[in-house]
């Protein structure tokens, strides 16, 4: 396992991205997983193994197969991490848009 892996290098990518939200709703296989992509197989398989190695994906063994789940902590996490930004933005959006109504009644 890749340890070092960025887990924002990780959702930048839209495919990556769309494999969560995919998984997000139902847990999955690989093959279920890449049954929803125009992409071959082995290049999903590799998303899926970023994924899990940045624990955004939880791999559990049922049988002969693996199933993928969404790893909601992790996920907690990124969401933790970008609140304050989120934050500052809408306070700045917010005071911008009090001086741009107060610059129009002038």
């Amino acid at each position: 396992m890749n340890l070092r892996r960025d887990v924002f290098q990780a959702i930048a990518d839209p495919t990556r991205r769309a494999i969560l939200v995919l998984v997000a709703t139902q847990s999955m296989t690989a093959g279920a997983i890449a049954s929803n992509f125009d992409s071959a197989r082995p290049t999903v398989s590799k998303h899926i193994q970023i994924l899990t190695e940045c624990e955004l994906l939880q791999p559990q063994q049922n049988g002969r197969e693996i199933i993928y789940h969404l790893n909601g902590s992790k996920m907690k996490e990124i969401a933790d991490f970008i609140e304050p930004f989120r934050k500052m933005w809408d306070d700045r959006f917010n005071k911008l848009e009090a001086l741009m109504k107060n610059y129009k009644t002038k």
